[in-house]
């Protein structure tokens, strides 16, 4: 049966059009829904402000790309791939994945049932899903649609969008990267349905990579707000003061204002939620944050005295302390929290959204959080009188900062600092923007006087095409046979874009 998102006023989104993932065509009818601004959380949360004195919100972030690997190289997911071949690599925890995908759904409606509180944010890209209803794995879906839809899970439950096929917004075409967020909120909106959509408020980029070219990250905060978004997660060394100072400490566990500042002068903010410490899984697998939080205490904001946030995300699948610890630290927590009293008070679990509306229901607003920026940010405009910017004053400003700080860089900032997305995968890069310029040459002019023209299935099937080259995986997982998989999408969609 295929799945579909019913409209109050009848109308329905498929999941699937013309055999692909509905990423397109619904634009106007998806903005309604994303851009209703009434609280998600504080009409149904257990939680009140002044018993917390701090909280942790912890994330799961679960990925798989697709590739060109099924018989005659059919588009599939690489977890099908996995199942199809046991003996490479560590394909044969391909099962073990797909119990990660499913689990929570098992896992928060037993702690409820159980008498727990518990929190859980959830970052799946389109990628994934999609995969997943093409390998059949109707329990999967089943499992994470029911703590979705089901209203008595709602207050525990906080899906985070992202990007569709997990593209790293730093080298992502600008025109593309408002196509990922929406294509996102239309397969989301498909499987899950709108309502589920419009809770949708906090976003978890791939890779946690913040772009710190002015114009790209004030073009993908724009983005952003203009899909309905509140807060962006960020990693806290991709940040900086506005004076170039590091974060202080205390300010990595409040919500901040990330101001982006384009070569025209223009600005733009929005609400961060800090990720602390790195990448390691066994920090969200070990429950990291809870213990991190139980040291933790109140902090004044504007006038207003709230509890501090630990904020951490880690992949959901990757890994034996995911795939093990992670299961009997995450009910371990909880049970102490229980018994503790009742996991309400003192140190409690809380998502990204509910501490927002909490807090902001106490009388504090966006404009009274700490303002911060990307990292090299106060170098551009040192170099740059931001009141009178020009993008020929910024691109000869960023020129010369290259030449004579080694420090400096354009390539953004992620979970990582010894990876650029950038350096020695131009083969990748250059095939990347050579089709997403085709794809917009085809198809900007005809969306000015057409619309509707995203409808057609000329344009899902070359969108989609651009999307999936935009992979991070085609560059993360090294050259040879990925950077084949991404030489193969960029042909097919180089002939769709041609003819």
């Amino acid at each position: 049966m295929t799945a579909t998102a019913r409209l109050s006023n009848g109308s329905e989104l498929e999941e699937f059009r013309s055999g692909f993932p509905n990423i397109c065509g619904s634009e106007a009818q998806i903005n309604a829904v994303v851009n209703q601004n009434e609280p998600v959380f504080l009409p149904n949360t257990n939680l009140r402000l002044e018993d917390i004195t701090a909280g942790f919100a912890c994330a799961l972030h679960m990925h798989q790309p697709t590739i060109p690997g099924g018989i005659n190289g059919e588009v599939i997911c690489n977890l099908q791939y996995m199942f199809e071949h046991p003996s490479v690599g560590d394909n044969h925890n391909a099962e073990p994945f797909t119990w990660c995908y499913k689990r929570m759904g098992d896992f928060i409606s037993q702690l409820i049932s159980e008498g727990c509180n518990p929190r859980i944010m959830l970052d799946y890209s389109g990628n994934l899903l999609w995969g997943l209803r093409q390998m059949g794995r109707e329990d999967v879906i089943n499992n994470l649609k029911r703590i979705t839809c089901d209203p008595q899970y709602q207050p525990y439950v906080e899906w985070l969008g992202t990007m569709w096929s997990h593209a790293v917004v730093p080298s992502t075409p600008i025109p593309d990267i408002k196509l990922h967020i929406q294509a996102w909120q239309h397969h989301f909106a498909a499987i899950f349905g709108y309502d589920a959509l419009k809770r949708v408020k906090g976003f978890s980029p791939p890779e946690m990579h913040l772009p710190n070219h002015p114009d790209t990250l004030y073009e993908y905060i724009k983005a952003l707000k203009e899909c309905g978004y509140r807060w962006l997660m960020v990693q806290e060394h991709s940040l900086e003061n506005l004076d170039g100072s590091g974060l202080q400490h205390d300010q990595k566990y409040i919500p901040n204002r990330l101001i982006a500042r384009n070569s025209y002068g223009e600005i733009i903010s929005i609400t961060a939620l800090i990720k602390t410490q790195g990448s390691d899984t066994k920090l969200v697998g070990q429950m990291q944050p809870y213990f991190e939080a139980k040291g933790r205490g109140k902090q004044k904001i504007g006038n207003c005295t709230v509890p501090s946030l630990v904020t951490q995300i880690a992949d959901g699948e990757n890994g034996g302390v995911m795939m093990n610890e992670f299961p009997r630290d995450f009910f371990r927590v909880y049970y102490e929290l229980r018994d503790g009293g009742g996991g309400k008070t003192g140190v409690v679990p809380m998502n990204g959204t509910e501490y927002l509306e909490l807090i902001e229901a106490a009388g504090i607003t966006p404009n009274d959080y700490p303002a911060c920026q990307a990292i090299n940010q106060h170098k551009v405009w040192q170099n740059v009188d931001p009141n009178h910017a020009t993008p020929e004053a910024v691109e000869q400003a960023i020129v010369h900062l290259k030449q004579t700080d080694h420090t400096f860089h354009m390539d953004g900032a992620s979970w990582t600092n010894d990876l650029s997305w950038v350096k020695g995968y131009e083969n990748v890069l250059e095939p990347m923007n050579q089709l997403s310029s085709a794809f917009h040459q085809k198809y900007d002019r005809l969306l000015q006087h057409d619309p509707s023209v995203t409808n057609s299935f000329e344009y899902q099937q070359a969108l989609l095409y651009n999307l999936l080259l935009q992979t991070s995986c085609f560059r993360y997982w090294g050259q040879g046979l990925w950077t084949d998989y991404a030489r193969e999408l960029y042909q097919r969609g180089e002939a769709l874009v041609r003819v």
